[in-house]
Order: structure tokens, then C-alpha cells, then sequence
């Protein structure tokens, strides 16, 4: 009844079904602690896709950006007593493109979306450096750093930060789903913690040019999520969890063929 009201519709067959056949996979299981998930070789891409993601969440930068609204925001000429609203507007951006990303995360996809993410704020990275750089020798180039600002948070809201969360929820089942967000929460905070001490000697070393790091954080995320991250988007978990078996337990035969553990195991026997 309860998830009849949540989905608006009583015709429940196919998730419910999807549901017991999950319950059926996982009987007889107790729910993992986190260090079990390391140990696992089962689900080594599912737990290294977690690590990275999450802690991109944070070294991506977009919380740096922060640190630079108000000196760009006075640079283009905001009054000073203004800037505190621009800053609290930039933040609105972020929180309503997070809630856009969920109302559209079933049509666009998984991947779609944390691409486009991490590219365009890698993009806007490269632009914003630029910017920065030329900011005291051309007169509306405080401008193009303000831009950049919303750009480099809006792509982050549009993507990682709406897809991220609930990646862990699609790529474990139930027995493992806590302890892995156990280690997602522990990454951010790390995360949000190395970023905040390394950021202002970041500055210091690379001045305008800050943003270097960021940039590789970025671009090596968006490569991960290309080469290595299935797209989760209309499949159950047992159709998730396959795709998964074959990347963590992928033997190259003789042949030239690729077999899962129990392929391997009938063909030794």
C-alpha cells in the first residue's frame, strides 16, 4: 500500500517482482561490514566506481569555487554589501540543478549525465584560470570569471552531484548497500577535509592556475566513467549485477574467450 502511494499507480508486478528475485539472490546472507567490501573480489569495480566517484564529489573543486565568488564578484563591480546574496545565489543554483538532475536522472541516464558533468567543468576550469589570469589587464574579464563560477556549479549540479548518490543503491545489493555508503560518507568528509587544508597553499603555489588539479581530478573521472562505469539506467539489479560479474571476473582462455568463475570451474572439472 505504502509504495502503491509513493508511485501513484497500483499496478506493482514488475517492481515487486524485481524486488523478491533481489530478496531471492541475497537469502541466507548477512549484511557486510565496509572492510568485507575490500575483500570481496566480487565486487572490485562496483566498490573502486564508489571510491572514485565520491571522492571526485570533492576533488572535482566545486567547493573551491566558493572561495573565489567574492573577490570575482567585487572585481565586476558588485557592491559589497551585495555580495553576500550572490554568493547565497550561486549556492541556489547548485541546490536547483540538483533537483533537476533527479526529476531527469530516468530519461537523460547515469552516464550521460556525470559525463557531461565532469567535462564541462572541465571546460570551465580551463576558462576560469584564463580569466583569472587576464583578470587586471582586460576590463570585462571579472565578468567571465562571475560566469564561469555559475557554469563550473550548475555542471556539477546537473551531474555528479544528483547522480553520485544513488549509485551505490543501483550497483549493490541489500546485504551491501550500508556498508557502502558507510564508505561513501567517510570519503566525502575525508575529501571535503583534504580539500579545505590544501586549497589555500594550492593558491599559493599556483596563484591563477589553481585549478590545475581540479582540472585532472575532472578529466580522469570523466575517463573513468567512459571506460569502466555501465550505465544503470532501466535495468534491475540482477541485469546491473551481471554486468559487473563479467568485468570482476574476467579469465582469458586459450581460446581467446572470456569466462566468469563457475564457466571456469565447470571447464577444470
Amino acid at each position: 500500500a505504502a509504495l502503491q502511494k509513493l508511485r501513484g499507480t497500483s499496478d506493482l508486478s514488475a517492481e515487486l517482482e524485481e524486488m523478491l528475485a533481489e530478496q531471492a539472490a541475497v537469502k541466507g546472507q548477512r549484511a557486510k561490514n565496509p572492510w568485507e567490501l575490500f575483500q570481496n573480489p566480487a565486487l572490485r569495480w562496483q566498490l573502486a566506481s564508489i571510491v572514485v566517484l565520491s571522492s571526485a564529489m570533492q576533488l572535482c573543486g566545486n567547493d573551491s569555487m566558493y572561495f573565489y565568488a567574492a573577490y570575482v564578484f567585487q572585481e565586476a563591480g558588485i557592491p559589497q554589501d551585495k555580495i553576500p546574496y550572490v554568493v547565497i545565489g550561486t549556492g541556489s543554483c547548485e541546490l536547483i540543478t540538483s533537483v533537476t538532475c533527479n526529476m531527469i536522472i530516468d530519461y537523460a541516464g547515469r552516464r550521460p549525465l556525470l559525463l557531461g558533468g565532469y567535462i564541462f567543468m572541465a571546460g570551465w576550469a580551463i576558462v576560469f584560470m584564463v580569466a583569472l589570469s587576464q583578470q587586471t589587464q582586460i576590463s570585462w574579464m571579472p565578468y567571465l570569471s562571475m560566469a564561469c563560477i555559475f557554469a563550473y556549479i550548475l555542471s556539477f549540479g546537473i551531474g555528479p552531484a544528483g547522480v553520485t548518490g544513488v549509485l551505490p543503491t543501483e550497483v549493490f545489493d541489500q546485504m551491501s548497500r550500508p556498508a557502502a555508503y558507510m564508505i561513501c560518507g567517510s570519503l566525502l568528509w575525508f575529501n571535503l577535509f583534504l580539500v579545505g587544508t590544501a586549497f589555500p597553499f594550492i593558491v599559493k603555489s599556483l596563484a591563477h592556475f589553481c585549478y590545475i588539479p581540479f582540472l585532472v581530478v575532472c578529466v580522469c573521472t570523466a575517463l573513468y566513467v567512459w571506460f569502466f562505469l555501465p550505465e544503470t539506467k532501466g535495468k534491475s539489479f540482477l541485469e546491473i549485477s551481471e554486468e559487473f560479474r563479467k568485468r570482476n571476473f574476467k579469465t582469458k582462455t586459450r581460446a581467446g574467450l572470456y569466462k566468469g568463475p563457475e564457466e571456469i570451474k565447470t571447464t577444470t572439472l
